[in-house]
C-alpha cells in the first residue's frame, strides 16, 4: 500500500483484512529455517549481534524478539505486534522520506522458532520466528528474527536473516536505495535489540 497521507487505523485494519486472505507472494515458504541456498536473482543478507552472556540474558532478549521490540522506530512501526504465532499478519509502516509516500507492507508468519542445534559440535538453544510477504509487499521473500544462547560459551546472540528479491517495480527502479534502506534496517534492528536487553546485562554485570 503506497500514499502521501499517513493511514489512519481503520485503513490499516482494513488492509490487513484484505491482505491476510491472500497467499505468500513467493514459492521457497520456510526457507529460512535452516540455511538458504543461493539462487540468481534473489539476495541472502545476514546480521548477527553480540547481546551479552547467560541465560537470563538469553530469556530477556527472547522476551524483546516476542515484543516485536528488533523494529527501530526511527525506521518502521508494527501495526499491530501481538506474540508472533504462525498465520499472523501483521504490517509494517515505513514513511520513504526521498519519495515523501507511506507505505505499507504486509507479511505472514510462517513458523514459530524454539529448537536446538549442534553447530560446530555445540549446542546452541534458538527462539524467534519468521514471517514471508504477501502480495501488496514490494519485496518478495522471507525473515527471520531469532536470538540463539550459544551454551559452549554462554554468548547469546541476536541473528537476523533475509532472504528477498524486488516485487514491485518501485523497488526494482529504486534498487540502490532499497538496497541502502535494508542495511540501515538490519543495523538499527541489532541496536534495538542490544538496547531491549540492557537492564539484563546491567544486572547480569
Amino acid at each position: 500500500m503506497l500514499s502521501f497521507r499517513r493511514p489512519t487505523d481503520e485503513q490499516i485494519r482494513q488492509y490487513l483484512a484484505e491482505q491476510g486472505r491472500q497467499p505468500f507472494s513467493y514459492t521457497a515458504i520456510g526457507c529460512t529455517r535452516g540455511e538458504p541456498q543461493p539462487r540468481r536473482g534473489w539476495n541472502i543478507d545476514r546480521n548477527r549481534v553480540l547481546l551479552g552472556r547467560g541465560r537470563d540474558l538469553f530469556e530477556a532478549a527472547a522476551r524483546a524478539i516476542d515484543q516485536w521490540r528488533m523494529f527501530p522506530p526511527a525506521v518502521a512501526t508494527v501495526c499491530w505486534p501481538a506474540q508472533p504465532r504462525e498465520g499472523a499478519v501483521v504490517a509494517v509502516r515505513y514513511f520513504a522520506a526521498p519519495l515523501r509516500l507511506w507505505m505499507l507492507f504486509p507479511a505472514r508468519i510462517v513458523y514459530v522458532l524454539a529448537d536446538t542445534i549442534e553447530r560446530d559440535a555445540r549446542r546452541i538453544e534458538r527462539l524467534g520466528f519468521a514471517y514471508g510477504t504477501l502480495p501488496d509487499h514490494p519485496e518478495r521473500g522471507e525473515e527471520r528474527f531469532a536470538v540463539e544462547w550459544n551454551q559452549a560459551d554462554d554468548s547469546v546472540w541476536y541473528d537476523l536473516l533475509a532472504v528477498s528479491q524486488p516485487a514491485h517495480w518501485l523497488a526494482r527502479v529504486g534498487y540502490p536505495y532499497t538496497r541502502w534502506e535494508q542495511v540501515r534496517f538490519r543495523r538499527l534492528s541489532g541496536t534495538a535489540m542490544q538496547t531491549a536487553v540492557m537492564p539484563a546485562t546491567v544486572s547480569e554485570d
